[in-house]
C-alpha cells in the first residue's frame, strides 16, 4: 500500500497482504473491517474490496457491515461444529418466527406473556415454539435467576417465573421460598421437569473431577453461575453441607448466566468444570458427573393461569410431542411434567 489506491481499485486479497506485512491473516482482517465500517473501502461477493466512492460509502455501507457480521456468526458457528446448512436452517427458522411476531405492521397488537426466572434449556425450546402453540401471544423471556423470577413476580414485572430453589431444611424444591416471598398471593407451581444437574467436564474427565471436594484440588479452574441463581444456590448449600470452603475453589467468584455459557466456557478451554444441568453437557459434547436430580417449576400467577395462551402451553407440556421434544435434549424425567398443584 503505497497511498496511490484511487477510488474503484481492488485491494490485495487477505492472504497477499498478510504475506506483505509479514503479520496473521486476522490481523488484515480485522483491519480490512474496520476500513469497512469506516466506509473506506467495500466488499462485494464475486468484485472483491475496492476503495469506496462517496457514493457506494453511503449506499452499500450498512451492508458490507451487516455481511461482515453475518460471516463472523457462520464462522463462529463452524468453529463450533455446525455445518452452513444447519445454520442457514436455522436462520429461516428464527427470521420466520420474527416476521410471524412483527411482519404485519396491520396487525392486532399481541397479548403480551412475560417469563422472568432461571435458565433451562426447555425454555429455550418452549420459546421456540410460541407463536406457532399461541399466535395471539408474544413470550417475552428474561433469564435472571430464580430468585429474581419470584422477586419479579412479587412486584407484578412478571406473569411466570421459572425456578429450582432448593430449601436445606425441609429438602424440598420451590414452594418454601413461594410461601415466603409471595406471602399470601395464590399461584400455580406447574412442573416443567426433574432435571439431572452435575459437573460438567471435558470429555474422558481428564482431571479426574467427581464431586465438589474436588475442586478444591490445585490448578483446577472452576466456572460458576451468578448470586441469585438456584443452581448457585444449591452449589453454596452443599458446599457448606460437605465442608467444602469457596475460598479454596479457584474461579468460585467467575460468573455467567447462563447453563450452557457455563458448558461453552468449559468447551472453548475458558474453565475445567462447572455445575449444570446436563442437556448443556450434551449440547456441546462433554462429559457430566450427575450429583442430584433437581424439580424445576412454572410459578404462575393466577390471573396468568386464567390466559388461554397459558392452558394451551399446559396442554402442550402434557403431549406426546413435548415429551419426545424435552426427553430429545437429555438430562431429564417428565414423569411429572404438566402436573400443577396450587400454593397459597
Amino acid at each position: 500500500m503505497n497511498g496511490t489506491l484511487k477510488v474503484g481499485d481492488s485491494l490485495p486479497s487477505v492472504r497477499s497482504m498478510s504475506k506483505r506485512w509479514g503479520c496473521a491473516p486476522g490481523t488484515v482482517q480485522r483491519a480490512y473491517r474496520e476500513l469497512t465500517l469506516q466506509g473506506l473501502i467495500s466488499t462485494q461477493v464475486g468484485q472483491g474490496t475496492r476503495v469506496a466512492s462517496p457514493a457506494v460509502t453511503q449506499t452499500t455501507l450498512r451492508r458490507a457491515t451487516l455481511v461482515n457480521r453475518v460471516e463472523a456468526f457462520l464462522l463462529e458457528m463452524m468453529a463450533a461444529g455446525y455445518t452452513p446448512k444447519e445454520t442457514e436452517e436455522a436462520t429461516r427458522d428464527v427470521l420466520a418466527r420474527w416476521q410471524s411476531r412483527f411482519g404485519d405492521p396491520e396487525a392486532p397488537p399481541k397479548k403480551l406473556l412475560r417469563f422472568v426466572g432461571s435458565h433451562d434449556p426447555i425454555i429455550s425450546l418452549i420459546d421456540g415454539r410460541f407463536p406457532d402453540l399461541a399466535p395471539d401471544y408474544e413470550l417475552s423471556v428474561t433469564f435472571v435467576g430464580s430468585m429474581g423470577g419470584l422477586m419479579a413476580l412479587a412486584r407484578q414485572g412478571a406473569d411466570i417465573a421459572g425456578c429450582h430453589l432448593w430449601d436445606a431444611d425441609s429438602n424440598c424444591y420451590n414452594e418454601p421460598f413461594i410461601t415466603r416471598m409471595l406471602p399470601g398471593r395464590r399461584v400455580a407451581m406447574l412442573t416443567l421437569a426433574h432435571r439431572r444437574l452435575g459437573l460438567i467436564v471435558f470429555p474422558g474427565n481428564p482431571l479426574q473431577i467427581h464431586d465438589l471436594p474436588d475442586l478444591t484440588k490445585p490448578n483446577i479452574r472452576f466456572i460458576n453461575r451468578q448470586t441469585g441463581a438456584g443452581t448457585r444456590l444449591w452449589l453454596d448449600m452443599r458446599c457448606q453441607q460437605l465442608g467444602v470452603n469457596p475460598a479454596f475453589i479457584q474461579g468460585y467468584e467467575e460468573e455467567v448466566k447462563t447453563h450452557l455459557q457455563v458448558a461453552g466456557a468449559v468447551a472453548e478451554g475458558q474453565a475445567d468444570v462447572g455445575l449444570g444441568v446436563e442437556a448443556a453437557a450434551l449440547a456441546y459434547g462433554l462429559d457430566f458427573v450427575l450429583q442430584t436430580t433437581e424439580r424445576y417449576d412454572l410459578v404462575i400467577t393466577e390471573e396468568a393461569w386464567a390466559m388461554p395462551g397459558v392452558q394451551t402451553l399446559v396442554q402442550w407440556l402434557k403431549s406426546a410431542e413435548a415429551h419426545k421434544a424435552i426427553t430429545d435434549l437429555g438430562g431429564y424425567d417428565i414423569t411429572e411434567t404438566g402436573q400443577m398443584v396450587w400454593v397459597n
